[in-house]
């Protein structure tokens, strides 16, 4: 048992939904690893998703009133836990095994420093004007001038400048 005290090192990658998040988090997690590093990642979303089938064993154990189901294979295993309440990124973290970095998706309320992928082509507003914790924005419009002096602003698909941020931004979280 891991102890609830322990430091894990985490990075935020926030954003609109259509932003490109989970595309950028899928080409940095390579550049993670080929570093030595092993990473792990939380995934927030707003939307339900059940990842049970109507019907099968784990569902009914579920619709029975268990607290949580696990369903282990061979290659990998899962568990759902039913609450009450929302999950707290605390929680969450002191769930997980920990590793060199654990990447998260999401979020934006609770990560303390963060960084937000922005399209400008998605027609949404950023939320890095009304969020003061962004640290950084991965974009496909950098301005030309940074008149936001206290963000860094990145190109989205400079993924290497992006990797080399989060490399030296990466924080203790409890």
């Amino acid at each position: 048992m891991t102890s609830p005290y322990r430091k894990q090192r985490v990075f935020g990658i926030i954003g609109r939904s259509g932003s490109g998040k989970t595309h950028l988090i899928s080409r940095l997690i390579p550049l993670f690893c080929q570093q030595g590093l092993s990473v792990s990642t939380i995934k927030h979303t707003h939307h339900g998703v059940d990842m049970d089938t109507p019907g099968k064993d784990t569902f009914q154990h579920r619709q029975s009133g268990a607290v949580e189901v696990m369903l282990a294979t061979p290659t990998r295993w899962f568990l759902q836990h039913q609450s009450l309440t929302p999950p707290k990124l605390d929680d969450l973290l002191k769930t997980m095994k920990p590793v060199d970095l654990i990447l998260v998706e999401g979020f934006h309320a609770d990560v303390p420093a963060c960084m937000e992928v922005w399209r400008s082509t998605t027609g949404k507003e950023p939320l890095f004007a009304n969020t003061p914790h962004i640290q950084a924005v991965a974009t496909d419009s950098v301005p030309a001038q940074n008149t936001e002096e206290k963000r860094v602003f990145l190109s989205l698909n400079d993924t290497k400048s992006v990797f080399d941020y989060i490399q030296k931004n990466i924080f203790c979280y409890k």
